[in-house]
């Protein structure tokens, strides 16, 4: 509620003005105001004392908690979807229809969603569902766009003010919700176990915008490019509501595109020096985004690409997360736009809690140092802290979660005294105090003969490899050495082309131990490998390794 609330102060000055952008049209904080008090007093209807259709439901339709699913592209139906859940006393749990019906159904089962919301176009397959789990279902209510004829970016007239302070005076007689009350659940990405709820309160989210707002310099005068799915906490937190807690636009494209972005960069910064009045000025991705969009940027000719660079070192930010971003991305992505991308850290669980600075020196291979009232340290096997040796990364911050949904044990098992999370990562600092991820203890940690390697820092020296696009490092069973270390690697398509000429592959075994031998100490040097295709990643790009071992395993049995 609070976040709601906060939300619409802040933008209420810029309220005549778009505050979202999405398919060519512009929709007002206002008008979303007013679509999420039109959800607020849908689910309240639908659930006063004679429909009570939403369990928790009071008598004056209040939801006390319930949970309500918002399926819905990125647009402002999904944003007020959220922002109505939250003004009902609903918790709202963002579903993605990227997930397998399974999938889908075990999330709407183990949060216990009592309603689903969703737009027109995903009518028909959400009613299906909730009918399958006994969930009662409704449309989204359009949002209302800015009229053409209205000049977005003239000041509040006297009518739009009026409007504004009525719809404030409206969610102040909404019942009052407390900051440590539930306000969302969102489900962890499974790559290494089964996807558990995650429950964030209305406080913690209000701290973490803030949070990142003063990290980051977030402004009302910015405008993001989203690219981002919206049921984990990078497309949610980073990229919509702390930029909409700090006044700035942001301008929803549905589905990544390599050549949507670079259109969009041009369109708002011209070769003629102009600068577009709806001006993108931050974008941030995950570093497959930065991937595909240097390989369309390759397959340009000289002058669009020299439209394209230009276009891009205009803007003010740009930064990189959810998973590890590679040197040589980072060095590339440097050379073309001239921007250092910002590499950041944040997990379900906290959202963000280590960052370069906005501000300073941003190094390669680090995720930086703790965001502003967040505190973190290192514990090692023993249990004992370190300030400069290698152990399990722990975090204490104002945005951390309240608890796992329905796992009392587990919540308990991921805290340590003094509040601090054990995030499961595996980390280091350098002589600066930024911190080196290492990698999730269960899954990037391997024990070799002894040594206990970072399947991270592997991976980074591969890429430096020119044969290697993507490449993945994981520990096999090994009688020997406990774990023998494995390289799945996605050759260059150039690569691919050559070796397909020539009947071989594009890189073998032995030729990467010779090229490893000045790179790596031997212990560290893969001693298998498979060429593969492609990789499986989650919604969020980052490697699911966990599958990457089950199809390993059929590799094997074949």
């Amino acid at each position: 509620m609070e976040v709601v609330r906060e939300v619409f102060k802040h933008g209420s000055a810029h309220g005549a003005r778009a505050a979202i952008r999405a398919d060519q049209k512009s929709y007002s904080l206002v008008q979303l105001i007013s679509s999420a008090l039109d959800v607020h007093n849908i689910l309240c209807r639908k659930h006063d004392g004679k429909d009570s259709s939403v369990n928790g439901a009071n008598a004056t339709g209040f939801l006390c908690g319930a949970r309500i699913g918002i399926v819905a592209k990125p647009s402002p139906e999904f944003v007020a979807g959220i922002f109505g859940t939250w003004l009902s006393g609903g918790v709202a749990v963002p579903l993605a229809l990227s997930y397998p019906e399974v999938e889908l159904l075990h999330v709407m089962n183990d949060s216990d969603i009592s309603m689903v919301l969703s737009t027109k176009e995903h009518h028909d397959i959400m009613e299906s569902i909730s009918t399958k789990c006994s969930t009662r279902y409704s449309l989204l209510p359009t949002v209302e766009s800015i009229p053409p004829k209205i000049d977005a970016q003239e000041p509040l007239s006297s009518v739009v003010t009026s409007s504004v302070s009525s719809l404030m005076a409206e969610i102040d007689t909404l019942k009052k919700i407390k900051g440590d009350d539930p306000a969302l659940i969102l489900y962890t990405s499974g790559t290494t176990g089964k996807p558990k709820g995650v429950v964030h309160t209305h406080e913690g989210i209000l701290s973490q915008v803030q949070i990142l707002t003063e990290a980051w310099g977030y402004q009302s005068e910015d405008q993001f490019l989203h690219c981002l799915p919206l049921h984990h906490v990078h497309g949610l937190f980073n990229a919509l509501f702390a930029p909409l807690y700090s006044g700035s636009v942001v301008e929803f494209l549905p589905k990544f595109s390599v050549r949507g972005v670079w259109q969009r960069w041009r369109e708002s910064y011209p070769n003629d020096g102009s600068k577009n009045d709806e001006a993108i000025t931050v974008f941030t991705g995950v570093p497959t985004v930065y991937t595909r969009l240097l390989q369309g940027y390759d397959s340009m000719n000289p002058d669009q690409q020299s439209a394209c660079s230009y276009a891009a070192k205009q803007l003010r930010l740009m930064m990189c997360g959810s998973s590890a971003l590679p040197s040589p991305l980072m060095k590339r992505w440097q050379e073309v736009t001239g921007h250092r991308l910002l590499e950041r850290y944040g997990m379900t669980e906290f959202v963000m809690a280590l960052s370069n600075p906005l501000h300073g020196a941003r190094k390669e291979g680090t995720v930086g140092k703790p965001l502003p009232r967040v505190e973190a340290k290192i514990i090692m096997d023993d249990g004992t802290e370190t300030k400069t040796g290698v152990g399990e990364l722990c975090i204490k911050s104002p945005s951390l979660f309240k608890e796992y949904w329905k796992r009392p044990e587990v919540t308990a098992e991921s805290f340590i005294d003094g509040g601090f999370f054990k995030t499961g990562d595996t980390v280091t600092v350098d002589e600066d105090g930024y911190f080196i991820i290492l990698g999730r203890t269960n899954a990037d940690i391997m024990k070799v003969g002894g040594y206990k390697l970072s399947a991270l820092e592997i991976e980074a020296v591969l890429l430096e490899h020119d044969t290697v696009l993507e490449c993945a490092v994981l520990g096999l069973p090994d009688e020997a050495y406990g774990e023998a270390i494995c390289a799945i690697i996605v050759p260059k398509e150039d690569a691919k082309e050559k070796a397909e000429q020539a009947s071989k592959p594009a890189l073998t075994l032995e030729a990467l131990t010779s090229w490893s031998k000045d790179k790596l100490a031997p212990y560290k040097i893969p001693t298998r490998l498979h060429l593969w295709d492609s990789l499986p990643r989650n919604a969020m790009g980052k490697v699911n390794k966990k599958e990457l071992k089950k199809l390993l395993e059929v590799c094997v049995l074949m």
